[in-house]
């Protein structure tokens, strides 16, 4: 105690600072190096979040160093847990942040790839043994292809047939579950209105080679109607990004705004690894992410706080709506719009109020930042990071609810992107379905098997949908008064089946597209419903690729290139999901 009686700044040790504590010496340290030992008592994320950073020490008594003295005051009671009495100084926040750097750089670089625990990971999926294990099922049915054609060929007729009344029944359930939603939908109250502190909100927007999207994205973030000392944007890049980094150079960004440069960490570059590594920076309560291309709703971050603020503990996550910005560009892209309509706006809805797993999007989703370093943050190997998250939630007791509002974005309308992107997702897809299906029983009770059931709908339904497209086509033959190659082994009355579900499941999709349409506030865009079922007829390529690159490049980020279609409606045309804002403009202005 001699110290702290010695020092008239010092922190007493049950961590109540005296009143001359708020007047703070400031130091320079510019010539300090920091002490390992001391800085590895608490994790990066702490001193990066906080801006504070161990300075000398006194005896046994520690000089910490803060950016503000109201950040000393803050954390008083932690620092005191782990170093006993303190005293604490004031020091320019970018010193600090550049000693906090230069010590923690490269663990950081590594934890980002490795954060997620080995059995919930796909780093683990694909390593020499299990994959060997993986491939014995492959080379099976291939050999029982040649051995038994005619019985391989039915029972892939079959297997297609199931998941096709699977993810039917799940896209039923959650039709039902929207409709009698809006039956019993009551006013909403105004976003934000009953809030009197609003949460800081950190969001984080990977950016990698985006030189054509990233002024569009600056002037998209300034029309946020959200107190801008309650917000903090990371835009989020790899250190040899020189394309968006070029492209940034040139604009002076506000104080809310921040670039975060994500160093090189073995062959690994994927966006979750990213953010995972701009995680140690965020100051936020609650963690969003939105892409290059969005275009969020300007009062979206106030719906967002009143969200968490009215929703019970369980609520860990909220996503958005999503929608495209450019459906006019052609056929493909209108037919990619319905597609989203008739998911975020009706199915997903209707999922997230009956309890099921909600897959997350990979855009317009916030969580508690509490539960997200509880989880360890995103899968840096999983490609659809976003689906994971969703399922590792509900795995950890917490659930998502859907928020009313909508972030826009734009849409893959040519034949090659679109087959990069999808098959991007349903390589993820698969990942994540064999990573969580590993000990399926654990899974199931986890879940619970209402839940389990649900899991298996959507990653069942979605892959086998493309997976066993060519065996679903095969029913058509059947109205057409063919006979199916099946025959002889099935059933007519199980091949009319096959063929009424076929009819109805695509009769299913056009409908919920127009649903869609008109929740969307697009009516017009419900008369191209009717190409869906040929728009779909890219997916079976989507799958094979992404089937191939599971197998080969698990790892590999195919990139959807942006800023090649831009609006050609501007987005506060459409019908929000709430509230209407009035965007404020905070200007970026170009260096000189």
């Amino acid at each position: 105690m001699a110290h702290q009686n010695a020092h008239p700044h010092c922190v007493a040790a049950n961590g109540i600072f005296r009143s001359e504590a708020l007047a703070l010496r400031p130091v320079d340290l510019g010539k300090h190096r920091p002490s390992a030992p001391l800085l590895n008592r608490l994790p990066a994320s702490f001193w990066l979040r906080h801006r504070a950073i161990p300075w000398v020490q006194l005896g046994d008594t520690i000089a910490i160093a803060f950016a503000t003295a109201e950040e000393a005051e803050r954390q008083q009671q932690t620092l005191t847990a782990h170093f006993g009495p303190f005293i604490p100084v004031l020091a320019p926040a970018g010193q600090i942040s550049s000693l906090l750097l230069r010590h923690f750089r490269t663990s950081m670089a590594r934890q980002a790839s490795h954060s997620v625990a080995p059995e919930l990971s796909s780093r683990t999926l694909f390593q020499h043994a299990r994959r060997l294990k993986q491939l014995l099922p492959v080379c099976t049915v291939f050999c029982l292809a040649v051995l038994f054609p005619l019985e391989v060929f039915s029972f892939c007729c079959g297997a297609a047939l199931l998941l096709l009344l699977l993810f039917t029944g799940l896209k039923l359930s959650g039709l039902f579950a929207f409709l009698l939603a809006r039956r019993h939908r009551h006013a909403a109250t105004a976003a934000g209105s009953a809030l009197e502190i609003l949460p800081k909100i950190t969001v984080l927007v990977p950016l990698y080679k985006e030189a054509e999207v990233s002024s569009a994205l600056l002037k998209r973030l300034t029309r946020l109607t959200y107190p801008k000392d309650r917000l903090e944007v990371l835009l989020v890049l790899e250190e040899h990004d020189s394309l968006t980094q070029m492209a940034l150079a040139d604009t002076t960004l506000p104080a809310w705004i921040a670039a975060i440069e994500v160093p090189s960490w073995g062959e690994l570059r994927t966006k979750p690894r990213a953010m995972n590594y701009a995680l140690n920076f965020c100051q936020g309560d609650i963690i969003g992410v939105w892409d290059a291309e969005d275009a969020p709703q300007p009062d979206q971050l106030q719906k967002v706080a009143a969200g968490f603020a009215n929703a019970p503990p369980d609520v860990a996550c909220l996503q958005g709506v999503l929608d495209y910005y450019n459906p006019r560009a052609n056929w493909i892209s209108r037919c990619f719009t319905l597609e989203y309509a008739s998911w975020f706006r009706v199915i997903l809805q209707g999922i997230a109020r009956l309890g099921l797993v909600v897959p997350l999007g990979g855009t317009t989703m916030f969580v508690r930042r509490e539960v997200l370093d509880r989880l360890g943050g995103w899968d840096a190997h999983n490609v659809t990071e976003d689906a994971d998250l969703g399922v590792r939630l509900y795995r950890a007791g917490y659930r998502t609810q859907m928020l009313p509002t909508a972030t826009y974005e734009e849409a893959s309308c040519h034949f090659p992107a679109w087959v990069r992107q999808r098959s991007r997702w349903l390589k993820g897809f698969m990942a994540t379905y064999l990573v969580h299906m590993r000990r399926p029983m654990q899974l199931a009770q986890t879940l619970g098997w209402f839940r389990f059931l649900g899991f298996q709908g959507f990653f069942l339904g979605t892959i086998g949908q493309f997976l066993l497209a060519p065996f679903l086509w095969t029913y058509w033959l059947v109205i057409l008064g063919l006979a199916h190659p099946s025959a002889a082994l099935l059933p007519e009355g199980l091949l009319l089946f096959g063929l009424s579900s076929l009819i109805f499941f695509e009769a299913l999709g056009v409908g919920l597209a127009i649903i869609g349409a008109f929740a969307s506030g697009r009516p017009r865009l419900a008369l191209w419903a009717p190409l869906l079922p040929i728009y779909y007829l890219m997916g079976p390529v989507a799958v094979y690729k992404a089937l191939y690159e599971l197998l080969y490049d698990p790892f590999f980020w195919d990139k959807t290139s942006h800023g090649l279609h831009p609006p050609d409606i501007s987005a506060r045309e459409h019908r929000t999901c709430g509230p209407k804002s009035r965007p404020e403009n905070h200007p970026i202005t170009p260096k000189t």
